[in-house]
C-alpha cells in the first residue's frame, strides 16, 4: 500500500534493488520462515582426494591458517555450531571464535549423539531433525565428521556447503561422505550448484549452494 501511495504521488519508485545481497544477508531468516528450521550450512576441510582425516583419525591441520580464518569468520556470522559424537570425543572441541575483535560472536555450541550428555553448554539433537525444534537459530554451522556430514546430507537437511579443500593427497583416509542414499549416479546431478570460489592462502575454497534452497 506504501508504494501504490507514493506511486499516486507522482513519486517514482523502484523495487528489487540489491535483491540478491539482501537475500544472502537474511538467508537464515528466511530459511526458517519457508521451512521452519535454520539454514544448514556444512563446513569440511578435505585434499584433493576428498580425505578429511588419515586412516588413524588424525587431521590437523589439513588446511592452512588463512582458510582456518576464514572458517572463524563463517562461525562469528552463525547462531550455533554442531559436530558428532566422534568429533567431540576425539578433539574437544571449543568451537569458539578466535579472530581479534570478534571473540564476543562465539555462536552457541551443539551435539548430535543420541546417548550421550554434553552438558549445560551444549545444545543436544538426538538426530539431524531436531533441527526443526532450533526456533531461536537462523543459522547453523555443522562441523562433525564424516557421518555427521553425512546424516544431515542423507536427510536433505543440507542448504549449503563449505569446502576448504587443500593442496594435498592423502591416500588411504577417511572419506568426506558415507552413504547418502544415491542409487544412481544420475540422481546427484542437479542437486547442487557452485556459487563461489576463491583462493585462501594455498588452499581453495568452494561454496555450493542447494538448488532451490532459500
Amino acid at each position: 500500500r506504501g508504494l501504490k501511495r507514493l506511486r499516486s504521488a507522482g513519486i517514482a519508485v523502484t523495487t528489487g534493488v540489491g535483491r540478491r545481497a539482501a537475500a544472502e544477508a537474511m538467508a537464515g531468516w528466511l530459511t526458517r520462515q519457508r521451512l521452519g528450521r535454520p539454514r544448514v550450512t556444512l563446513k569440511l576441510a578435505m585434499s584433493i582426494d576428498g580425505k578429511i582425516a588419515l586412516p588413524s583419525g588424525e587431521s590437523k591441520w589439513i588446511t592452512g591458517t588463512d582458510a582456518r580464518a576464514h572458517v572463524h569468520l563463517e562461525r562469528a556470522i552463525c547462531d550455533m555450531i554442531l559436530v558428532g559424537r566422534g568429533t567431540y570425543e576425539a578433539d574437544s572441541p571449543s568451537l569458539d571464535v578466535r579472530l581479534p575483535g570478534l571473540e564476543h560472536r562465539s555462536p552457541r555450541k551443539a551435539l548430535l549423539s543420541r546417548t550421550l550428555d554434553p552438558g549445560a553448554d551444549w545444545h543436544l539433537l538426538r538426530a539431524p531433525a531436531d533441527v526443526y525444534r532450533l526456533h531461536d537459530v537462523n543459522d547453523l554451522l555443522v562441523e562433525g565428521g564424516s557421518a555427521t556430514a553425512t546424516a544431515f546430507l542423507a536427510e536433505g537437511l543440507v542448504d549449503r556447503i563449505l569446502i576448504y579443500r587443500a593442496p594435498i593427497i592423502v591416500g588411504d583416509g577417511k572419506s568426506s561422505f558415507g552413504f547418502v542414499g544415491l542409487e544412481a549416479i544420475a540422481d546427484a546431478h542437479g542437486q547442487w550448484r557452485l556459487v563461489d570460489e576463491s583462493r585462501l592462502g594455498p588452499d581453495r575454497l568452494e561454496v555450493y549452494e542447494r538448488v532451490g534452497a532459500a
